[in-house]
């Protein structure tokens, strides 16, 4: 009898597994969520972790177009290649191709039928006011386009003049362009915006075209900008668009070996089943209003890193030389400072076979640059942000059993990282005062002294580990700093000149940010970086604080005290009391409640958080999705945990927000989350069980959750 009860189980979970992998996931995913507004997103097609997201341009700069789009824009500019998710900051826009048909008068730019524009993952059509149908696909690296004209008649404008720009109106330094036949247009351009970079391409089109014009050039444009003249066969034309780091040979390689085909369908299915075998990897029991915006952040998530090594594994480093990555992985746009947080952690439960890829990216990008990347994009660094936050990446991944990477010279470029002075890293004036003194930098005295902190204290806990006690020592002793710049009188972290004397005026509800209000904090104020040391050193903060009592009306202080006049340009955006959502700094402080005297706040206010700051609509997140971050945070607390402390192997227990899930593990594991006396009024969580077992500490640990099982909750409404 349990033989037989042992097979029906199998038989069960069989059954379960299967379904699960049949399901159309993708048909969750609301490419939309996050276009209109500042959520920065875009609805183009792309693959997991691919290197081209071919897309509609609306706009090539303003903060409000780092996507290259906005949903309620009326004008196409043409459709390019790459660009970010949900940055802060414009790039890329590589390759922009526009059909049209006569009257350019040289502006290409097109009105377009809204209720025509259509998207899913790996597809995106419109229909111009000129009625040409555009439709997108890709690969990995090569980009498909297919447009169908209302006449034989076509033409086609190909502009690599044009690009993503921030504070920039030359872009292109240099280009070198051939026409080659009549079917194959390749080359490559040295651009200039956020960082300094070269991409190689080929365009290839499954018809000829019959003539072509080249434009002049303006002044300062370095790249050309040509209109191809077709007579078609049916009305249709397709052009493929590789790319690559390294050669033009490289980009044509890709598209041999990637899309060797002209077939639009198959390109389409294909990426459609590559993402559900993405998505499928959690399944949860909601409605559908949740499913959209629980797949869309998961589709957010799987965007970035990019790897950026060509089909053969050739990549551009980070020192302009071409190298060969190991198992053909070396990842760029890196937005350590926001995905650090919430997404990496994530990666290393649902797509933990990236994860050593990511470490080894970190630390050949380390050795070629001379320290670890900081805001990597392309393979080059804009430094961007401020603080070392590949080094928690690193230590997490350590911790957590890795070890498809070399762990000493790991640890070594963390040191060399943060004992070499570079660029937003000064260690000789930080050892020196024990912070950063606001009289001596230009700006963020105090937030960099704080980020710093999170970096040593990853560096002493991975020294520890490998038996570097010396260095673990100096490090911890770093990580404490924080302590040199509180101010007892105002409970905060303060700006602190090289004299020892206090910044005045101070108002810890003013908010600062490197471009739009340089002062001492890092688009946040006093009161959201205050909690930044939380992150590694709870006990030590309570006590700073005076006891866990004062700990607790620090936090009730914080989500309580309003702000007049919130500037999203300055990281002030999803309030509740100082809590800013739609920036990073804030994202794990509703978790601390859980070390306070009033555990169950804390879950309130992640409820409150998923159901007023995310939605299903075009402008469902507020704030910058920031490369998966923010979708990131709304995926962990859906499952009702997420990870302080990013060297600790721990994710801080809440409340799910979701009656039923399954997180499908490698080798066929799951852990199950289930929700007893779930609704949406019943949103604390009063006892949890893992395997049958009460759970005394509020915390599951990294292992706990890969080894598989059972995770029960017990809800209530108060």
């Amino acid at each position: 009898m349990k033989t037989k009860l042992f097979l029906f189980i199998l038989l069960v979970l069989a059954s379960k597994l299967a379904t699960a992998q049949r399901t159309d996931y993708s048909k969750y995913v609301n490419t939309f969520i996050g276009t209109d507004g500042t959520g920065h997103t875009f609805p183009g097609p792309c693959l997991p972790f691919g290197l081209v997201q071919p897309g509609p341009d609306n706009r090539d700069k303003g903060w409000d177009y780092t996507s290259g789009y906005q949903y309620k824009d009326s004008i196409i500019l043409g459709f390019s290649q790459t660009r970010a998710n949900g940055t802060g900051i414009s790039e890329f826009g590589d390759v922009l191709l526009q059909p049209f048909l006569e009257g350019h008068n040289n502006n290409f730019a097109a009105t377009y039928l809204k209720a025509s524009e259509k998207s899913s993952p790996g597809y995106y059509t419109v229909v111009l006011s000129n009625k040409i149908k555009v439709e997108l696909t890709c690969t990995e690296r090569v980009a498909l386009h297919q447009y169908t004209y209302p006449t034989n008649q076509a033409k086609l404008l190909v502009d690599l003049q044009h690009g993503l720009r921030f504070l920039t109106d030359s872009l292109v330094l240099e280009s070198d362009v051939k026409i080659e036949g009549n079917k194959t247009i390749s080359g490559y351009c040295h651009t200039k915006n956020w960082v300094d970079r070269k991409y190689y391409f080929t365009i290839q089109f499954d018809q000829p075209f019959l003539s072509f014009i080249q434009f002049k050039k303006e002044s300062k444009e370095n790249a050309p900008r040509y209109v191809l003249n077709f007579n078609l066969k049916n009305k249709i034309l397709q052009t493929k668009i590789a790319l690559s780091t390294v050669s033009v040979d490289g980009a044509k390689l890709n598209l041999q070996k990637e899309l060797p085909r002209w077939d639009f369908t198959a390109t389409v299915k294909k990426a459609k089943n590559i993402w559900n075998s993405y998505l499928s990897r959690i399944e949860i029991e909601a409605p559908q209003k949740q499913k959209e915006i629980f797949y869309t952040c998961m589709y957010r998530l799987f965007i970035q890193p990019n790897n950026i090594t060509d089909v053969d594994g050739k990549y551009r480093g980070a020192d302009d030389s071409i190298r060969v990555a190991e198992h053909n992985e070396y990842y760029s746009t890196l937005s350590l400072w926001d995905t650090y947080r919430a997404a990496h952690p994530l990666y290393t439960i649902i797509a933990p076979e990236r994860v050593n890829g990511f470490i080894r990216t970190l630390i050949a990008h380390s050795k070629a640059a001379g320290f670890l990347p900081i805001w990597a994009a392309w393979g080059k660094d804009n430094y961007c942000m401020i603080g070392n936050h590949a080094i928690p990446v690193i230590v997490d991944a350590y911790n957590k059993g890795f070890s498809g990477f070399n762990a000493k010279e790991a640890l070594d470029e963390m040191i060399r990282s943060t004992s070499q002075n570079h660029f937003n890293s000064n260690w000789r004036l930080l050892d020196q005062y024990g912070y950063y003194p606001y009289d001596s930098l230009d700006n963020e005295s105090v937030s960099r002294t704080l980020e710093h902190g999170v970096d040593d204290h990853c560096v002493a806990t991975m020294a520890k580990e490998t038996g570097r006690k010396d260095i673990a020592e100096t490090y911890f002793k770093r990580s404490l700093y924080y302590k040199n710049i509180y101010d007892p009188s105002t409970n905060q972290m303060r700006g602190k000149d090289s004299h020892g004397r206090w910044r005045n005026p101070f108002n810890p509800l003013s908010a600062t940010s490197p471009m739009n209000n340089p002062g001492d904090y890092t688009e946040a104020n006093a009161w959201q970086y205050f909690w930044t040391p939380a992150q590694y050193d709870i006990e030590g903060m309570i006590q700073l604080l005076g006891g866990k009592k004062n700990f607790t009306a620090q936090l009730d202080s914080f989500f309580t005290i309003q702000t007049p006049n919130a500037n999203k340009y300055l990281g002030q955006e999803a309030m509740i009391g100082q809590y800013a959502h739609g920036n990073e700094p804030s994202h794990h402080i509703a978790y601390l409640y859980a070390y306070s005297d009033t555990p169950k706040k804390g879950q309130k206010y992640i409820h409150q958080i998923i159901h007023e700051f995310y939605n299903n609509g075009p402008d469902g997140m507020i704030g910058n999705d920031d490369c998966g971050q923010m979708s990131a945070w709304y995926i962990l607390s859906t499952l009702g945990f997420y990870q302080i402390n990013p060297a600790n192997n721990e994710f801080v227990l809440a409340a799910p927000q979701v009656k039923h899930a399954v997180i499908h593990l490698p080798n066929g594991k799951q852990l199950i989350i289930d929700t007893e006396n779930f609704s949406l009024q019943n949103f604390y969580a009063d006892e949890y069980f893992l395997n049958g077992h009460k759970m005394i500490k509020p915390s599951i640990t990294y292992h706990e959750i890969m080894n598989a099982g059972k995770l029960h909750t017990k809800m209530s409404a108060q």
